[in-house]
């Protein structure tokens, strides 16, 4: 499965508060908050981003998220 496959269900979402503060959300839970300039960089990016664009961007932000390294858990080691 690709990174983008694991996006098509648009699990990413955001909030922006009336401090400026934005944030990010998985499945609904919160998982990073950006503040002043991350703030402001990630809602200029997320202005010209498509579905696709958004969610891998959002997913960028949140940091350790699924990089496509991980082995299966079948896998074994």
């Amino acid at each position: 499965m690709s990174p983008s496959d694991s996006l098509a269900d648009e699990p990413f979402s955001y909030v922006s508060r009336s401090d400026g503060s934005i944030v990010v959300r998985y499945r609904e839970a919160p998982v990073t908050l950006l503040r002043g300039k991350a703030a402001e960089r990630f809602a200029t990016r997320m202005s010209g981003a498509d579905g696709t664009a958004a969610q891998q961007l959002m997913a960028r932000v949140t940091g350790n998220f699924k990089r496509g390294n991980e082995r299966d858990a079948k896998g074994g080691r």
